[in-house]
């Protein structure tokens, strides 16, 4: 299983609440992350415990430049940001590096995996016990 790791404890809130959909990073790592995975989301720094956050599946990767980036990617990121320049800033500090615009960037959406759904059973017309 792969491992979706975030540094800053200030994603953590994010996550939790299903605020945070997607990670954009530096470079292209189509050859890590690809469409269906299950990945396994945590946050922490490298060689220290990582708390485990949940289960995910990586719905979509998207390999671009920054300057392709959409709000709503931009948003889904960091659901405090819309604009690329916030999200340019933001790169910069987190690879501790000038970014270009030009610099390729991979788009990793992802929906974290429940245990059980609610409303699940409706939405099929069946009762809770009819499940298997």
């Amino acid at each position: 299983m792969y491992v979706l790791n975030f540094y800053s404890p200030l994603f953590a809130d994010q996550l939790r609440h299903g605020r945070k959909q997607a990670t954009i990073r530096l470079g292209d790592k189509s050859h890590k992350y690809k469409k269906g995975h299950v990945v396994l989301v945590t946050l922490g720094m490298e060689n220290n415990p990582r708390e485990k956050i949940f289960e995910a599946v990586i719905d979509s990767v998207t390999v671009k430049k920054v300057y392709d980036l959409t709000p709503r990617e931009i948003e889904m990121d960091n659901p405090e940001f819309r604009l690329l320049e916030d999200e340019l800033r933001f790169l910069e500090q987190i690879y501790n590096r000038d970014i270009s615009t030009e610099d390729l960037v991979t788009v990793v959406r992802f929906s974290a995996i429940i245990e059980k759904p609610q409303g699940i059973a409706e939405s099929y017309g069946t009762s809770p016990g009819q499940l298997n």
